[in-house]
């Protein structure tokens, strides 16, 4: 295996049944990532030198798991932000398992070329698309976003959106903005997540959004829509 092929993985959680619904998976969090949100609850994992793990440690921890786990989620950082991430995801499938993505669609190209290897997306929507800079201070995000949103509705894949809500960074009229944008591209499923200060930069003031605070009009533009607690 050479270097391009490795990935550099900040933790493994052994087992959940929140990070990819319905299925008992393992969570792989990898190191990295070119965006800088300020409510991010994985700061910890935005640069490389975040990595404890590699992809052997990886399938070492999977043998054991065969027959235990449905699948391996891969979340981040930005697990996109890592060239080696395609070649894992085909390791990963090559013991047996399911594989899943969380991702913000940082990186199109490397997003289509794992396509293939995905059975389930979570997909992290930042702000409606011509704010998107505002939340994740790198230039042209939002483009990057829309195009990966794109590709994962065309390859037809189970997904669902999510987008983490603070007050000071999204208003209500964003939020129904966001919502009409992902009703009109065909999104499946959106949950809105509320910001808790737990974990975060601290960056942002300690308050929260309730289920009521989500705009109607928000609510009824996706039909498979919930509020979160983060």
């Amino acid at each position: 295996m050479s270097a391009h092929d490795d990935i550099r993985i900040g933790g493994i959680t052994p087992f959940t049944t929140v990070d990819w619904p319905g299925q008992l998976a393992a969570v792989a969090w990898l190191a990295g990532c070119p965006w800088r949100c300020p409510y991010c609850h994985n700061h910890g994992l935005w640069t490389e030198a975040a990595a404890q793990y590699d992809l052997a440690d990886l399938l070492r921890f999977l043998e054991g798991r065969r027959g235990l786990l449905d699948g391996v989620v891969f979340s981040g950082g930005e697990p996109l932000a890592q060239p080696g991430l395609g070649h894992a995801m085909g390791q990963v499938r090559e013991l047996g398992f399911e594989v899943a993505l969380h991702t913000a669609g940082a990186y199109p190209e490397r997003l289509r070329q794992v396509l293939p290897e995905l059975s389930w997306v979570g997909f992290d929507v930042k702000a409606p698309w011509d704010r998107y800079d505002d939340i994740t201070h790198a230039p042209d995000s939002g483009v990057a976003a829309r195009t990966s949103l794109q590709m994962v509705l065309d390859a037809g894949l189970p997904m669902e959106a999510r987008t983490t809500w603070h007050p000071s960074l999204l208003t209500p009229d964003d939020l129904t903005a966001i919502a009409l944008q992902l009703a009109e591209l065909g999104v499946p499923a959106w949950r809105v997540q509320a910001y808790r200060s737990e974990g975060s930069t601290g960056q942002l003031p300690d308050e929260t959004v309730y289920p009521h605070d989500v705009p109607a009009q928000a609510q009824a533009a996706i039909a498979d829509y919930a509020f979160r607690r983060a």
